[in-house]
């Protein structure tokens, strides 16, 4: 695993994604006539909500020269959690051409629950409760956005950005008749996203063999190597073998059909013998565990197909060249 390096920064684009919900979010400012006085776009940043609290509590009267004017917003990613209940099949494998003239493959995501704070900082109740009506309204109580997480693969997924609890506090510098004081609106969301894999070559199959054998019936014989310290008895040709507690609740029967140097051949043969049970006689009571079995059932038929020419790759126009022989 270490060895195996790459990046798809899926975590990136879903932070940015999140981000650029909130970008160039207006605040328009009225006169006492409810005439426009003034609108101005609020600049947002990816930064801690600490951070700012403590920057406006540097500078609470904003007049030094280098200040932070409000209202402003920011945001961060507090954690990641895994969704069980949108986990896919990890063995599936999603493949996309290339312009190489090649395939490229990736496994199944792993679903995640992205974890995010915004944060709304205003002088006055006015500013944040027109900001915030203006982002719940997009909320019912989810938002989806489409971002291209893997774009060698053409991924393009539509992500769910869930609304879950809105807060705000009041912060107070100075005595409580003070007019400086900073509103922060503090905003929890889930973005439904997902952690990918590598993405690796693939390549089409150059060749493809089938074989078609006969089933086993009731007139084959199955020739079993037995164990000769496993267990005692002789076996008699004819008698029903069987291995289980005892023979109306065996898991497999058969019908001995030849018994000589340590070899037990079977037919009629009715479920599957293990190794690691006796393969006990009806009549005798002889009891041993085999360690191999000899089975060559009769070949039908061989299927090979490869394609032409065998240069062509997943971007090529060729065809596939099958041959079948049959046997007697």
């Amino acid at each position: 695993m270490a060895a195996n390096v790459f990046y798809n920064r899926v975590m990136r684009k879903i932070v940015v994604g999140f981000g650029n919900l909130f970008d160039n979010l207006t605040l328009v400012r009225y006169n006492p006539d409810n005439s426009e006085a003034e609108r101005f776009i609020v600049p947002i940043a990816y930064a801690a909500k600490e951070l700012y609290v403590q920057r406006l509590q540097g500078d609470p009267n904003l007049d030094k020269k280098v200040q932070m004017t409000l209202p402003r917003l920011s945001y961060e990613m507090m954690g990641i959690k895994y969704d069980v209940s949108r986990k896919q099949n990890t063995n599936i494998r999603n493949f996309a051409s290339t312009t190489n003239a090649g395939v490229v493959g990736q496994y199944n995501p792993v679903p995640y629950d992205y974890d995010f704070n915004l944060y709304l900082y205003v002088r006055n109740i006015e500013d944040g409760t027109q900001l915030i009506e203006h982002i719940l309204s997009y909320f019912t109580p989810d938002y989806t956005i489409k971002l291209n997480l893997i774009p060698e693969m053409g991924i393009v997924k539509e992500i769910p950005v869930v609304l879950n609890t809105a807060t705000h506090e009041t912060e107070y510098e100075g005595d409580r008749d003070s007019d400086t004081r900073t509103i922060i609106w503090t905003l929890n969301f889930t973005a439904k996203g997902f952690i990918y894999g590598p993405v690796s070559d693939s390549a089409i199959i150059k060749a493809s063999i089938t074989n078609i054998y006969n089933e086993i019936g009731s007139d084959d014989v199955v020739e079993f190597t037995i164990n000769p310290s496993s267990g005692i008895g002789e076996y008699q040709v004819g008698e029903i073998v069987y291995q289980g507690y005892s023979k109306s609740t065996a898991t497999a029967t058969a019908k001995v059909s030849v018994w000589s140097n340590d070899i037990l051949q079977l037919t009629n043969i009715s479920g599957n013998f293990v190794s690691s049970q006796s393969i006990r006689g009806e009549t005798t009571n002889a009891n041993y565990t085999f360690t191999s079995y000899n089975l060559t059932p009769q070949k039908f038929v061989t299927i090979t197909s490869v394609p032409n020419p065998l240069s062509a790759n997943a971007t090529s126009n060729y065809i596939a060249n099958t041959t079948i022989q049959e046997f007697n």
